[in-house]
């Protein structure tokens, strides 16, 4: 989900399920001593340090200066980055909280597999803008984390200033306003896709052509495949997350017969049913010896380890020999990635096989999710 853009489309209709609380205890942003491997590891996961954050800030709006400071900015903005927040806070609370909030963001940052560079991560916003009169008029907000989608549930957990926990259900509207916890996903997915391109390329799987042919290159243009117009049907985004974060993943064969995977970001493609104009590059020939290659989309949902993910492709392409002949490579990245990710993690979205230098017009995706209109576009140099 995407905190640059308006959460109006998350969590539509949540209501409050019970009325019952429950008192929680221990701290909010780490793991209690003595808990067991399971709950340790939950901790550490993305989606469970959100949890851990939604509930450091419930207790925190208990202080009703920084509650305050916390109504004006979700008011203000779509969203908003806590580490910011909380660093310009003037309330006691908040500056009290900003040390566990750029803990917690480092630990998203590990979680999912990023750099020291990654930066702020985590995010707050209305869940959804109908909710904005109600807290304007000073209605006691609850905190959640952005539900996973991947357990099947049909409730989830938020929090009040008490530190007692709600049962919200996902069916209909709530009688009071709920703040989401969640992840720039934009960003996460700008800093995973670098990860997975500093990865592959020490393994050789994405290394620049050689020098005489990039000299070649360089000096008469680059031919390379542009996507005109492109159009999914399912972005496999729950309905109570915003937009979604897609991202391709093109492999083939480069000029010394390693395969080799380039990412692509996408971060324009984002509803479904939607068509969208992006004029963006999808492949460079100039790095690729045979004139074909494959293109599988995914999205970013939730605790993707990009790290993980771009070691288990490299494991996976590392066995593959070039045959003298082009052979389709989506089959064996997709196999790649293990089954448990095949939930709140990275989604298949479709994928396209055996694109040509030459392909031109709409080719539809394999899995019948979704289209591109291709063409072979010139490059020239400068």
């Amino acid at each position: 989900m995407s905190t640059s853009t308006p959460l109006r489309t998350a969590l539509i209709g949540v209501a409050l399920a019970a009325t019952a609380l429950v008192p929680l205890q221990g701290a909010a942003l780490a793991a209690p001593s003595g808990t067991n491997t399971a709950a340790t590891a939950a901790s550490s996961s993305v989606s469970g340090i959100a949890d851990a954050t939604a509930l450091a800030l419930a207790r925190s709006l208990a202080d009703p200066a920084w509650n305050r400071e916390v109504r004006r900015a979700a008011l203000a903005a779509d969203s908003v980055g806590l580490a910011g927040l909380t660093d310009d806070a003037t309330a006691p609370a908040g500056r009290k909280l900003a040390a566990p909030i750029a803990s917690a963001d480092r630990g998203v940052a590990t979680a999912k597999g990023l750099g020291s560079g990654a930066g702020s991560l985590l995010r707050l916003g209305l869940a959804d803008a109908s909710m904005r009169n109600r807290l304007a008029s000073g209605a006691a907000p609850l905190v959640a984390a952005v539900p996973s989608d991947d357990d099947g549930r049909s409730t989830f957990t938020a929090y009040d200033s008490r530190g007692a926990a709600h049962e919200l259900s996902l069916d209909s509207a709530p009688g009071r306003p709920v703040y989401l916890v969640d992840i720039d996903g934009a960003k996460a997915v700008a800093e995973g896709l670098k990860v997975i391109d500093k990865t592959l390329e020490s393994k050789g799987l994405g290394t620049l052509a050689p020098a005489a042919t990039s000299n070649l290159a360089a000096a008469s243009g680059i031919d390379t495949t542009r996507i005109d117009s492109v159009r999914i049907g399912d972005v496999q985004e729950p309905f109570f997350k915003g937009d979604a974060e897609i991202f391709t993943l093109v492999t083939g064969f480069g000029k010394d017969g390693k395969p080799r995977v380039d990412t692509v970001e996408m971060p324009y493609l984002n509803k479904e049913d939607t068509t969208y104009y992006p004029g963006q590059v999808l492949v460079n020939w100039s790095d690729y010896k045979y004139d074909m290659a494959d293109a599988v989309m995914m999205e970013d949902d939730g605790d993707t380890n990009y790290q993980a993910l771009a070691k288990a492709i490299a494991t996976v392409l590392l066995t593959i020999t070039d045959q003298g002949v082009y052979i389709p490579l989506a089959d064996a990245l997709l196999e790649a990635i293990p089954t448990s990710w095949w939930t709140d993690d990275p989604d298949y979205v479709d994928s396209w096989y055996t694109l040509a230098k030459s392909s031109s017009g709409t080719r539809n995706g394999a899995a019948g999710n979704g289209w591109m209109s291709v063409s072979p576009y010139h490059v020239p140099e400068l």
